[in-house]
């Protein structure tokens, strides 16, 4: 066995209903002016932004809660420097992100910009990575899919180049991370299967990921056996708190692997796509994955058919079955199968192809020629597999 790192800075506290006592557990972080970044409109409608933000002022050494909730289903760029300009007039010493995996993003992004001698174009066009004066973050996730409470990324979009990319370093870790699956109980149907579907994605890609480990490995084995049983539940009834326990177990532990294992060719393809349709990240992935897996098998036949296997429930053999099987468990979502219900013509993929970015050779499928204009060109096809 060759050697490996594991590395999981950001303690965490998982269960049901135990986000006010766990604050309390957290208190020693929460000294000075706060900044409090949410996604807001649904949460403030429910009373959840109120509730937090009177937990927070009962902490005795807090002095001021600033709220930003200025946060796009897409963080852009844009308002990452308007939430920065915020942080850095309220004095804010800890920030704290309440919300889908955007707030996370933009809480990252907040955190990094901060400090006045921080510059987070240079952080996003550059790959520079924010160091310690990063302010500290605590994560309390309201969605369960995209595991940023425990990743060292921020995905924004720069909303006038049309450039999706991240901030990354081991700098926005956050201290704390508070995943509470009461929160995702509100979470309507079509964000419950895209970021569901985005804990198989995480599980699928890190498993196959040539950065992968036994240990990373064998949290995807698991995360893709509570996908398969849990979200069809949540398809079918949409209040099973079980069902939604699982699933942010599954999405906390992906967290995890995105920090260890990385993800493969689908993200890094889904960034230029939600780029040019500002569609979410998980429509996106359930787009192009049939055709991914398409080509996957050739690189990873095994592997594809065990995490194919542990999403369906049973022995998945070949590469027009692993590929049809991953059709079938997207529409049975009701997500989108084929890039063309973007509504994106070739011209349009051929420049998403030029601009996918970041390292692809994790992924074992990187070395097909052309590989990525070809899972582009088939996941808008669309149609389930046919041996040529």
């Amino acid at each position: 066995m060759k050697p490996y790192q594991l590395n999981i800075p950001t303690k965490i506290y998982f269960g049901r209903d135990i986000w006010e006592r766990t604050l309390k557990e957290a208190e020693p972080l929460l000294d000075g002016n706060l900044m409090l970044v949410t996604t807001g409109r649904s949460l403030t409608r429910i009373g959840y932004v109120e509730q937090l933000k009177k937990q927070l002022s009962a902490c005795a050494r807090v002095k001021t809660i600033t709220v930003f909730d200025k946060v796009s289903a897409n963080p852009r760029l844009s308002e990452a420097r308007e939430g920065i300009r915020l942080a850095r007039e309220s004095g804010a010493d800890v920030v704290v992100g309440f919300g889908g995996g955007s707030a996370m993003d933009m809480a990252k992004a907040v955190a990094a910009g901060a400090d006045v001698s921080a510059d987070i174009d240079e952080y996003f066009y550059t790959g520079k990575e924010p160091m310690d004066n990063v302010l500290p973050i605590i994560a309390i996730p309201t969605t369960a899919g995209t595991g940023s409470e425990l990743s060292k990324a921020s995905i924004l979009t720069d909303d006038v180049r049309r450039i999706k990319s991240g901030i990354r370093g081991a700098g926005l870790y956050p201290k704390v991370a508070i995943v509470d699956s009461i929160f995702t109980e509100s979470v309507p149907y079509h964000i419950t299967m895209e970021t569901g579907f985005d804990v198989f994605a995480h599980a699928m890609e890190s498993y196959l990921s040539k950065a992968a480990s036994p240990f990373t490995q064998m949290q995807s084995v698991y995360a893709a056996q509570i996908v398969g049983r849990m979200l069809p539940r949540l398809a079918v009834d949409i209040q099973d708190t079980e069902a939604r326990k699982y699933m942010s177990y599954a999405s906390m532990m992906m967290g995890i692997n995105l920090g260890n294992a990385s993800t493969g060719l689908p993200h890094r393809l889904q960034y230029p796509l939600g780029a040019v349709t500002d569609t979410s990240h998980g429509k996106g992935l359930a787009a192009l994955y049939p055709a991914w897996v398409y080509y996957e098998y050739l690189y990873s036949e095994k592997n594809t058919e065990k995490l194919m296997g542990m999403l369906m429930g049973k022995d998945i053999c070949g590469r027009e079955e692993c590929t049809n099987a991953m059709h079938t468990f997207i529409a049975s979502l009701r997500l989108p199968v084929s890039l063309r219900e973007f509504g994106i013509n070739e011209e349009q993929m051929d420049a998403m192809a030029a601009s996918v970015s970041g390292n692809i050779f994790n992924d074992p499928a990187a070395q097909e020629p052309d590989i990525i204009r070809k899972i582009y060109h088939k996941a808008w096809e669309g149609q389930e597999c046919r041996q040529s």
